[in-house]
């Protein structure tokens, strides 16, 4: 393993509700949805209708700009509805689950080169795990990335301990690593935390990096920002953990393989712990973890710092393996941030006592206690918790601007959404400096290609 890199930079939001290591409910949900808008940068063509029947991995929709790219029906079972939303834009089709799973037969063969594994992994609908970066888009068949990074941890408030839920699937991550690096070279990032006792430590095949911090250190984006940062003109691919293990175990078994432990977590859930499922399950399935409270929660699909608010109705994500539970926090607060004592708050400054008490984990909600004003213009406040050298308010700003020669200048290749949460999560001026950084990757998309 190459040597550990320590970051000082980051933080871990204290909120209560971390899943036990325990697996609740394993279950097989009578409707399952694949849901295009999953996967950035697909512009899906619906590929049955209504009354078709599916098999797991039969193709249900395809990429018109790259017919080879599909999405596969994740269970078997009868296409039960085809979901519109306005301009009749495709938001999800709906297959009724089978009692007794029928599977498409999948035939890898030995996967000699880097045509063959494409090949395979197009025809399997595995394909759209791998995302391209920069923008984060689902990845071009046609391109060779420099290098392929995954992440064998994660920091994010709350999030799934890969140990857990992965560290028994060696043999699986082991295979998918082996296909991908006919590809290109694969890079894994590993929890130096841990020390020797990181089961990833014995992978091979790859490049393992040790890590070291505070969220986002989990992020590839901060992983690949310290291995080799991202220029103009580079592309390189990602996947998550679960991903490559998918890759791996559809390989051994000859047929897709989706089934993952997800995280149930967060202040708002009884008893945190795990669901085994796959993706596309709804979120009213889960009901075991909220009970009669729907009404008052938000139910966040990844965590809850870069996470998609799926709602009651909405589905667990293709690429997340944690469900969040979070109350909405619409009460106001009598005076606010002056009230001498908020023991029950947590302030990233030393505005409340909360620095005194290192070890408290704090039922929070989604209450942002203020109103967006500017930006603060202190780059050194935001920077104290990202670990990748770049300006996050200039990007902003730049982003704002939309000028594309300043957000190249300040770092729009390096980073997605997600890698600049922890700076949305403390920024006092309130922005949605995600949502700013996703709308300036949607120009970069718009006026770059």
């Amino acid at each position: 393993m190459s040597e550990n890199i320590v970051l000082k930079q980051g933080l871990d939001v204290p909120v209560s509700g971390s899943a036990c290591l325990r697996v609740g409910k394993s279950m097989l949900p009578p409707v399952v949805a694949v849901c295009p808008g999953d996967f950035k940068g697909l512009l899906p063509r619906l590929l049955v209708k209504e009354g078709d029947r599916v098999l797991c991995g039969s193709p249900v929709i395809a990429d018109k700009k790259n017919p080879d790219i599909l999405l596969p029906a994740p269970a078997s079972g009868t296409v039960e509805s085809v979901v519109r939303g306005e301009k009749r834009k495709l938001l999800a089709v709906l297959i009724r689950t089978d009692d007794r799973q029928e599977y498409a037969p999948l035939s890898f063969g030995a996967l000699p080169d880097e045509a063959s594994v494409k090949a395979a992994l197009l025809s399997s609908g595995l394909w759209p795990f791998i995302v391209q970066r920069p923008y984060g888009i689902i990845a071009d068949p046609a391109v060779t990335p420099s290098a392929i990074y995954v992440s064998a941890f994660n920091t994010a408030p709350l999030a799934a301990d890969t140990e857990f839920t992965l560290g028994t699937e060696l043999a699986a991550i082991q295979k998918g690593i082996d296909a991908l690096s006919k590809i290109a070279p694969v890079h894994v990032g590993v929890d130096a935390s841990l020390g020797e006792g990181s089961a990833f430590l014995r992978l091979t095949g790859c490049t393992l990096h040790g890590f070291k911090g505070k969220h986002p250190a989990g992020n590839v984006g901060v992983q690949i920002s310290h291995i080799r940062p991202i220029g103009k003109g580079d592309t390189v691919w990602t996947l998550p953990l679960f991903g490559v293990a998918a890759i791996g175990k559809s390989i051994l078994k000859g047929r897709l393989e989706l089934r993952r432990k997800v995280a149930v977590c967060g202040p708002a859930a009884i008893e945190p712990s795990y669901a085994e499922t796959i993706p596309g399950t709804p979120v009213s399935e889960f009901a075991a973890w909220y009970g009669n409270s729907a009404d008052e929660l938000r139910f966040v699909s990844g965590d809850l710092l870069s996470g998609r608010n799926a709602g009651i109705g909405g589905f667990l994500g293709w690429a997340d393996d944690q469900l969040s539970l979070i109350r909405e926090g619409v009460e106001s607060e009598l005076l606010g941030w002056i009230r001498p004592l908020r023991l029950a708050q947590f302030s990233t400054d030393r505005s409340y006592f909360s620095w005194l008490m290192p070890w408290r984990r704090y039922d929070m909600d989604t209450n942002l206690h203020g109103g967006k004003r500017a930006f603060l213009m202190n780059e050194s406040y935001y920077k104290k918790v990202l670990p990748i050298d770049i300006f996050p308010v200039s990007l902003a700003k730049a982003c704002l601007a939309g000028d594309i020669e300043k957000m190249e200048k300040f770092g729009i290749y390096e980073v997605l959404p997600c890698d600049l949460a922890t700076c949305e999560f403390v920024d006092p001026s309130k922005n949605d400096i995600q949502e700013i950084i996703a709308k300036g990757i949607d120009l970069m998309l718009k006026e770059m290609a």
